[in-house]
């Protein structure tokens, strides 16, 4: 489960431990049921303090699932950042598809740390329309949007070095992220092996790369 407290020491009466249960409680209600269909009642059971305790800290439900999403995201980008860093740094064309590829497997394999945030931001895309918009906002600009801007500037150093012909860094960010990822349709409940995981994530990066390879003629800058 993500590690979703605040950094610092206790404050009196034990009111950081508070505020980390609370916020660990309602992390695996809200991924379990969704916005909508979570209840106080039931976060106040998972968090082991009462309704009352919980409203100490947050004014209501919305407020509540705002600070999860928000701090649950940041930490999820934080890791995110540290898998593009640890792949994406290449001098040069020689092992730039396996660089690529590592960066598909890692990024496509679940991590059991974060299976509760990623349970939620599948309830948030199920029921967006139901989540308050600037809940939606505050997820965005907090973890996926921070995240694909890291991915495009990592790129465009790529096409800087004549690695990759990319013209729109933020859209070549786009595509890399949709072709290696492993997420079959809901139709499909195909759970993939390994192997399999392999195969679909090379397979995106070699149309990737179809698609950006430089101009052979090009000097390398």
């Amino acid at each position: 489960m993500v590690n979703i407290s605040r950094g610092g020491g206790r404050r009196a009466g034990g009111l950081m431990d508070k505020r980390r249960a609370i916020m660990s409680g309602a992390l695996g209600v809200f991924a379990r049921d969704g916005y909508a269909r979570a209840s106080i009642d039931a976060i106040s059971s998972a968090a082991a303090v009462s309704t009352r305790t919980i409203y100490n800290h947050f004014a209501d439900k919305e407020e509540l699932f705002r600070t999860v999403i928000r701090e649950s995201s940041a930490q999820v980008a934080e890791a995110q950042f540290e898998i593009i860093e640890r792949h994406l740094e290449v001098d040069g064309p020689a092992g730039l598809e396996e660089a690529l590829v590592a960066f598909g497997l890692e990024w496509a394999t679940p991590t059991p740390e974060y299976a509760d945030h990623y349970a939620l931001v599948r309830q948030i895309n199920a029921e967006i329309e139901h989540i308050p918009k600037e809940t939606v906002r505050t997820w965005q600009r907090t973890g996926p949007h921070r995240v694909m801007r890291d991915l495009a500037y990592r790129l465009g150093r790529l096409a800087e070095r004549g690695l990759l012909d990319v013209d729109d860094p933020d859209r070549a960010a786009l595509h890399l992220a949709l072709l290696v990822s492993t997420t079959s349709p809901a139709y499909l409940a195909t759970t993939l092996s390994p192997a399999e995981v392999e195969m679909m994530v090379r397979a995106g990066v070699r149309t990737f790369l179809h698609g950006h390879a430089p101009d052979q003629g090009r000097p390398m800058r």
